[in-house]
């Protein structure tokens, strides 16, 4: 079905709905992204230092090392990736006023040809175009949007993501290591701890998948076997070598 034509009235009636949904859907690409890894990599590690060590004071401290470093280093990779989307919009639209500046005649049949493609008749299309180019504003808008696909990022969203992965990835890393906590062994850690984590990431895996359209059950085995597999493989090779 051919986009809607931009006009202001529509643009102003649905603006504060799309943002919402933006926004909402940023929020739990941002929480997925930091609790996925934030049960994934701990888990892993803290089952690989429990078949290497005796104490579970220093799986703890390492466990709680590594939370910290990861949490960081997921935030401040979520942060650069919004100031690259934020930076590459500011391009493109640098670019896009540039030429509308200097080859008007050649963005003036790009309008026709994307209106031309909403299926509006030859003569509804000039009268889009006449009125369209007035603006230079709006032309450049409707160039960024239908032309190359971009909507305005957030500015904000950058901040917003680090925080919101930064804190999503240390809550998950401490679910594993909380069992650790109450056990005199790693080894009674571990078994705690892989009941725990999997079950969490059933969980996870299963809302995580109907949020996003997948089958959940699938879903929650998927995610929950990809930790179970971490986990082995670093316990086995931490004892291979211990």
């Amino acid at each position: 079905m051919a986009p809607p034509l931009p006009t202001a009235h529509a643009h102003g009636h649905h603006h504060p709905h799309t943002e919402q949904h933006l926004t909402s859907s940023a929020l739990l690409q941002d929480i997925v992204i930091g609790l996925s890894d934030g049960l994934t990599v701990p888990f892993a590690l803290a089952a690989g230092l429990s078949g290497a060590v005796a104490s579970t004071q220093l799986v703890i401290t390492a466990g709680l090392a590594e939370v910290v470093a990861g949490s960081i280093a997921m935030g401040l990779g979520g942060y650069l990736a919004g100031r690259t989307e934020v930076e590459h919009y500011d391009a493109e639209l640098a670019r896009e006023h540039r030429e509308v500046k200097e080859l008007p005649d050649r963005e003036r049949e790009e309008v026709r040809e994307l209106v031309e493609a909403m299926g509006l008749s030859p003569e509804t299309q000039q009268r889009v175009v006449d009125e369209l180019v007035q603006d230079e504003e709006q032309w450049v808008k409707f160039m960024m949007k239908y032309e190359l696909g971009l909507e305005k990022p957030d500015p904000r969203q950058a901040s917003k993501s680090a925080a919101t992965i930064s804190l999503a990835y240390a809550v998950g890393g401490l679910i594993p290591l909380s069992a650790y906590m109450f056990v005199d062994t790693p080894q009674q850690g571990l078994i705690i701890s892989a009941i725990i984590t999997l079950l969490c990431l059933l969980v996870f895996g299963y809302f995580k998948s109907r949020q996003t359209g997948q089958p959940p059950i699938a879903g929650a085995f998927r995610m929950a076997g990809i930790g179970a597999l971490a986990a082995a493989a670093a316990y086995l090779v931490a004892r291979q070598f211990a």
